[in-house]
């Protein structure tokens, strides 16, 4: 019987099947899924202390599944703020994924719309931070990357769920250090993907940038201006290293 396995068109080989490389993005989603739990349980813990409803925060969770924004914007529903101010919020504070789609754009040209715009929906810092460090190593992989998406929201979910059945019994969040699960998981997965000096010093000015801005009470746009310059940065210290480089 021939083996329903794909073969790789390059090489020649047979590749891994469907349920091997969805066990192995599994795998590769450990981590975030470490830090998902105790992150989204919080948020479940404190969505219900603002006085959401259990249905509207696992929609939430469901539907917009975006952290920082849906801690935000439980902070402002608590604080009785409009609803555009909510969705204006949020929006800039979601502006940084306009960055990471734009760096995966290129590794996905040969995917269907319907397949980007499912990939598009859970795009997080996590699991961009989890694909960049597997296209530094090969390629992107369509089911690997699907079984990444899924596994980091299922937890995500379950973490919402969990402080729900919870949140009676836990009156504050603080002195379980929960909020220290998600910085946590980000060291992690940028120490993953360091590999040389340049790498190094771009995530420290990156890092000390943003600790600045938010130092002088640039909350939203700071991350992303830090970014941009320390991925400028980055760029050009790479180019100026080629460029003293004897040639061939």
């Amino acid at each position: 019987m021939a083996s329903s396995a794909p073969v790789d068109a390059q090489s020649g080989e047979q590749g891994p099947s469907a349920a091997q490389e969805w066990i192995a993005g599994m795998s590769r989603a450990v981590p975030i899924v470490v830090g998902y739990v105790p992150v989204g349980l919080a948020y479940g813990v404190l969505a219900q202390k603002a006085g959401l409803s259990p249905l509207n925060i696992m929609l939430m969770s469901l539907l917009v599944y975006a952290g920082a924004s849906q801690f935000i914007a439980v902070g402002m529903f608590a604080t009785g703020a409009p609803a555009w101010s909510v969705i204006v919020t949020t929006l800039v504070v979601n502006l940084r994924h306009m960055l990471m789609s734009a760096a995966l754009s290129p590794y996905l040209k040969r995917w269907q719309p319907a397949e980007l715009a499912a990939f598009a929906f859970q795009i997080t810092d996590e699991t961009f931070a989890t694909h960049s460090q597997d296209l530094s190593l090969g390629t992107l992989r369509k089911t690997r990357a699907f079984a990444i998406h899924v596994t980091a929201q299922a937890s995500w979910v379950l973490g919402t769920w969990l402080g729900l059945v919870t949140g009676q019994r836990i009156t504050d969040v603080r002195p379980l250090a929960l909020d220290y699960a998600l910085p946590s998981m980000f060291v992690a997965l940028l120490i993953l993907q360091i590999r040389d000096r340049v790498q190094a010093l771009v995530a420290l000015l990156a890092g000390m940038m943003a600790v600045g801005f938010l130092l002088a009470g640039i909350e939203h746009w700071g991350v992303i201006a830090a970014t941009l310059v320390g991925a400028t940065f980055g760029v050009g210290v790479e180019r100026w290293i080629k460029m003293r480089s004897p040639g061939p």
